[in-house]
């Protein structure tokens, strides 16, 4: 069950406007107000930020931590699209549509967020020109992420192959420029199999593989790529585990 939101009001510096997707190469004296609007808060772990099917009232722009988007179908089979790293929006899409969210987001470990009420964030985006060329920027970057995400998730020719994929993903998004091998994973075993469309079971078979090959490493929630050609290379089909 989601954890209930108990946010905790933060100094306004602490989410740094340079280092936002959408803000990118963005005039001083639009970053200088963006950080006037909005409220920052801190989360803890399972928080959800909005609901699929809820109305887009806000959009969330995460500072710190990790969230992870998702879907349900009516079957209740549960669809994790992306993990969204600090410097995305969450929500932009539906606040400009003014529709619903298409998709839930919730926090996988404590993390801090802006969270900006629809009104105040279309007048800001009314009011500078830029915004919404960078807007309409990140959207278009978010479709072209998804529809490679999902040719490479069809196209990859076994399913050591897929999680692979979504294992050098992770690796690529989530780790520090000082170690680009090693990431924190705060997904579960279910989340990884929801991500690279197969059984809990499969993946947990899988990891274990991975890790008597050692081409990966796995200390608590850190995960190492030890051997990155090796998973490359089960993407592309040309070595098989499974």
């Amino acid at each position: 069950m989601p954890a209930r939101i108990h946010p905790l009001p933060l100094d306004r510096g602490d989410c740094e406007s340079s280092s936002l997707r959408i803000f990118r190469h963005f005039s001083t004296a639009g970053l200088r107000e963006f950080e006037l609007i909005g409220m920052q808060m801190r989360l803890p772990k399972g928080a959800v930020l909005f609901q699929e099917g809820a109305p887009a009232g806000s959009v969330a722009v995460l500072c710190e931590g990790q969230v992870k988007v998702q879907t349900t179908s009516r079957e209740g089979k549960t669809v994790i699209h992306k993990i969204a790293m600090p410097g995305e929006v969450l929500g932009l899409g539906a606040v400009i549509s003014g529709g619903c969210h298409e998709v839930t987001a919730e926090t996988l470990q404590q993390a801090i967020i802006k969270n900006i009420r629809r009104d105040e964030f279309l007048s800001f985006l009314s009011r500078h020109g830029e915004a919404n060329m960078h807007a309409a920027r990140v959207l278009s970057e978010d479709y072209k992420s998804a529809f490679f995400d999902v040719h490479h998730l069809a196209l990859a020719p076994s399913a050591i192959g897929r999680l692979a994929s979504v294992l050098l993903d992770l690796s690529r998004n989530c780790s520090s420029e000082a170690n680009p091998q090693r990431f924190t994973m705060a997904l579960t075993h279910e989340d990884l199999a929801n991500l690279a469309g197969m059984s809990r079971e499969t993946v947990t078979r899988m990891l274990s593989r991975l890790k008597r090959e050692r081409w990966i490493q796995v200390h608590g929630s850190s995960m190492t790529i030890l051997a990155r050609e090796r998973l490359l290379q089960l993407v592309s089909n040309q070595n098989d585990l499974a």
